[in-house]
């Protein structure tokens, strides 16, 4: 059965990003290599992201290489962009421009999945509008041994009762945890 994940790495202040969408702070910590994330990428069908993470993507990950030449886009799955702007496409990949309410993209995220799980990639606020229509299962942080005082939340929303229900927490590289918490239904 698919589930619906909010896969993050989070400062130790609980921000994902600087106020001006920068993530240097976790660049310094290299590549994924040797964490959860080929175990999770493999599994996930489908993804969302906001307009200010597709952006990233493509300032940092699609820019151009040493030779000037276009780096491919970093997923096969289908993604969902959530955005009320004109963004620019990338060639070759199945990407979607949406707006507005998360239940019929989520419905046909589902369907294009087959069987296989949804990453909403980020930011918190996307998370949290999924959270908010009953369709967030779980959330994966990797919380990193920096804080920044400041910030865009990793997940702007109040969850008192019922908490999440912490399912594991795993060290890697002797520098973060991940912890994997089931978001209950009360």
């Amino acid at each position: 059965m698919s589930k619906t994940q909010y896969y993050a790495a989070s400062s130790l202040d609980g921000f994902i990003a600087t106020t001006d969408h920068s993530l240097d702070w976790l660049m310094q910590f290299g590549s994924l290599e040797g964490t959860s994330y080929e175990g999770f990428i493999r599994e996930v069908g489908a993804l969302a992201m906001g307009a200010s993470t597709y952006e990233w993507l493509l300032r940092e990950l699609a820019k151009p290489g040493p030779a000037g030449e276009a780096q491919p886009w970093p997923y096969v799955q289908p993604a969902w962009v959530f955005t009320s702007r004109t963004l620019p496409a990338v060639q070759g990949a199945d990407i979607r421009f949406v707006r507005g309410d998360v239940r019929p993209v989520h419905r046909d995220m589902l369907a294009a999945a087959a069987g296989r799980n949804l990453w909403i990639v980020g930011g918190g606020e996307l998370a949290g509008r999924f959270l908010d229509a009953g369709l967030l299962d779980e959330l994966i942080v990797q919380v990193m041994p920096v804080t920044l005082g400041t910030g865009l939340p990793l997940l702007p929303r109040r969850i008192v009762q019922p908490a999440l229900k912490l399912t594991s927490a795993v060290p890697y590289k002797n520098t973060f945890v991940e912890m994997r918490y089931e978001v209950v239904r009360g």
